[in-house]
């Protein structure tokens, strides 16, 4: 954590879940955070907790990206990308129209990110982004997400080459215990953690906390390039 003391952390979606508790956990670091969301009252909260700077941003907005990146207190050292959520949707019951919006989000909008860091990141800096693991296995309702899922590594592994040395990683998520995991799932929730608390290998659910561990070290370890990190308790090891 001593390598972040001083530092300037960029969280776009920093106001709920992973992304608010990487931010809590850079701050506790040393850092200097900037966090962006989309709820108002989130985003005004959590800039309060964290002494942080904050700005409104829609990751589908071009023009807003664009301009949020170009009044930042260039050089930044660290940014991580943990804005938007999942959408499910059986394929015939697609809405096509949605689906654009959030593969644009995901994929031209992490591009556009991409080179924005080109020029506002400090060299030795990085930007990292956080996806989920709906790609690993075909399932009912996943095909929005398995795309966006399965686009993230090649954008990153291709982001690490043309903005080095800025460092680009990403991180695969799976089930993640966060207030939008409780959203999604309603009534369900209780159910799917005690489904995971026994099946998973690590014997408890994956927490916010753990994935921004995560984050926090590949912002630290300058060795790490290129790659995307799964985290899901083991998850996938399961038939």
């Amino acid at each position: 954590m001593n390598e972040l003391s001083g530092s300037t952390v960029v969280v776009i979606g920093g106001s709920s879940g992973i992304g608010l508790e990487t931010a809590r956990q850079a701050h506790a670091g040393g850092s200097r955070i900037v966090i962006t969301g989309r709820d108002q009252a989130r985003l005004e909260t959590a800039r309060d907790e964290l002494d942080a700077s904050a700005a409104t941003l829609d990751l589908g907005d071009a023009a807003g990206l664009h301009r949020f990146f170009a009044e930042l207190p260039a050089p930044v050292d660290h940014v991580l990308v943990a804005g938007g959520g999942p959408v499910y949707a059986p394929i015939v019951d697609m809405d096509f129209e949605l689906a654009r919006s959030v593969l644009d989000e995901h994929l031209l909008g992490s591009l556009r990110i991409a080179r924005e860091c080109a020029t506002c990141v400090r060299p030795g800096g990085s930007l990292t982004y956080i996806t989920g693991t709906h790609a690993r296995r075909p399932g009912v309702g996943l095909s929005i997400a398995a795309v966006a899922a399965a686009g993230l590594p090649a954008i990153t592994a291709n982001a690490a080459l043309e903005l080095a040395p800025v460092r680009v990683n990403a991180i695969a998520a799976g089930f993640v215990d966060t207030p939008l995991s409780a959203r999604l799932l309603g009534d369900e929730l209780e159910q799917r953690r005690a489904e995971l608390r026994a099946t998973l290998p690590i014997r408890r659910v994956v927490g916010p906390s753990d994935v921004a561990a995560l984050a926090l070290h590949l912002m630290t370890n300058t060795a790490l390039t290129g790659a995307t990190y799964d985290i899901d308790g083991g998850q996938q090891l399961i038939p």
